[in-house]
């Protein structure tokens, strides 16, 4: 409805070159999803050659996920008030820039630094290019755009477990941070020459709610951080509890601040409609669903089933493959059956096959669970991405999408947090199957409620 103001190319409402910017802008997102699982299986070999504790083993990670989901509201405002443009591009650079100083890392500081910029460029580029992709289609393309978003960013952890084993089984741990600068290079050059202007919204250009977005940026840390540690000191310690409360108590001033911002940095009233509110469900409980399942595969696969990492990655292909049909499908079904129709039946199909593994851990039904269940949870993320971002203002797609992605940074520490609590006796050698039969369980479980759930929020299809 609001595209046809909005779009570049005034004869047919529609930017011609928008599926080579899709294609772009898509191996982008598909490089910052990577970047979380493809470090994964390179972890044992980095901790040997810098000889780095277990806490920076874990950081490894920990910071470049906290660093992009505590930013990346930042980073959808800035694409709204400066245009999603120039915020794309430096988005590109900062992540470039990162990789490099990761993958030349000798140290455990400088690693965890090159880390953090990474983290702070994917902030960026995330919400913005999601914000580009919105504002270029329309209608079922529209659908259809989300569709491939959805199975190039869900398939992009269970590829980088893949490309993690394959990356650390040959040329090094180095190469899953340098392998990003060619293809940032390329998406850089390629975008310079597709990308319209899609210049922010006219009229005076209010200020960055630079506080704001410190409180939302350390809160969310905070909450990513106590649920990263709980796994690892119980969920009763002092420090987790410590955290949360610091989270809660941040979130607090937030939501003050925003009430007391001439210029917010976000409307809150947007979490409020129920499409997005809706769409913000779906994407936490599909990304806690995915994340969970990589990491208890990743760990079960090589500690209990004793395979290396070449085997572990490439017993994620099915699981890649899968996930990126669904999503692909889903694009396809969604404008047919609607959003309502399709959540539910996402969550379901991942709740059956998430429960194969909890009955039988083995490697094959491990593999073909999870591959069962992978197809349901990319049908999730198209639903999160319609349902969230299929009836907002041009204005608004910028601060909408960096919200739907906070969340699904914020799926992925609930789900990593939670199995690896559940399942923390199977983590350690020789601790047997039964943590992660419970954990596979627990997923299930988890996926069964979020269907009723979702059969009640997600909004019906609208009468045409």
């Amino acid at each position: 409805m609001t595209t046809s103001k909005t779009t570049p190319d005034a004869s047919e409402g529609l930017h011609p070159k928008r599926w080579l910017a899709l294609a772009l802008l898509g191996t982008a997102q598909f490089m910052l999803i990577l970047d979380v699982t493809v470090v994964a299986i390179a972890l044992p070999q980095m901790g040997v050659d810098l000889a780095l504790s277990r806490e920076a083993v874990t950081w490894v990670v920990a910071a470049y996920t906290l660093t992009f989901g505590g930013l990346m509201l930042l980073g959808g405002r800035s694409a709204d008030l400066f245009g999603s443009k120039p915020i794309v591009f430096a988005g590109l650079v900062v992540f470039t820039a990162g990789s490099l100083a990761a993958g030349l890392a000798a140290n455990a500081e400088f690693l965890l630094g090159g880390r953090i910029v990474q983290g702070i460029g994917a902030a960026m580029l995330s919400p913005a290019a999601l914000s580009v992709v919105v504002r270029l289609f329309a209608g079922d393309e529209r659908n259809r755009a989300l569709g491939i978003w959805s199975a190039l960013g869900g398939g992009g952890a269970a590829v980088g477990v893949l490309l993690g084993g394959l990356i650390t089984a040959g040329p090094g741990w180095p190469w899953v941070f340098y392998v990003n600068i060619p293809v940032g290079l390329i998406v850089i050059f390629g975008l310079v020459r597709v990308l319209p202007s899609l210049p922010p919204a006219p009229g005076p250009r209010p200020a960055l709610d630079v506080l704001g977005a410190v409180l939302v940026t350390a809160a969310t840390g905070s909450a990513i951080y106590s649920l990263t540690v709980a796994a690892e000191i119980g969920w009763t310690n002092p420090q987790t509890l410590i955290a949360a409360g610091a989270a809660a108590a941040l979130y607090l001033l937030f939501y003050w601040r925003q009430q007391a911002a001439s210029s917010p940095l976000m409307n809150l009233g947007l979490l409020g409609r129920r499409p997005v509110g809706a769409g913000v469900f779906v994407i936490l409980i599909a990304t806690a669903l995915m994340v969970a399942v990589f990491f208890l595969g990743t760990f079960y696969f090589q500690q209990s089933a004793g395979h290396g990492p070449l085997v572990t990655g490439l017993l994620f292909l099915p699981i890649a493959v899968a996930t990126m049909t669904g999503a692909n499908l889903g694009g396809r079904l969604i404008g047919r059956w609607g959003a309502r129709i399709l959540g539910t039946a996402g969550m379901l199909i991942a709740a059956v096959g998430l429960l194969v593994p909890a009955l039988w851990v083995t490697t094959a039904a491990t593999t073909i669970g999870v591959s069962f269940g992978a197809f349901g949870i990319g049908a999730l993320f198209v639903v999160a991405s319609a349902t969230a971002l299929g009836q907002i203002d041009p204005e608004e797609a910028g601060i909408a999408s960096g919200l739907l992605s906070t969340f699904h940074e914020f799926g992925a520490s609930i789900g990593v947090a939670t199995v690896s609590s559940i399942a923390a006796l199977s983590l350690v050698a020789g601790g047997g199957d039964t943590g992660f039969q419970h954990a596979f369980l627990f997923a299930a479980v988890a996926a069964s409620l979020a269907a009723v759930i979702s059969a009640f929020v997600i909004p019906p299809r609208p009468s045409m």
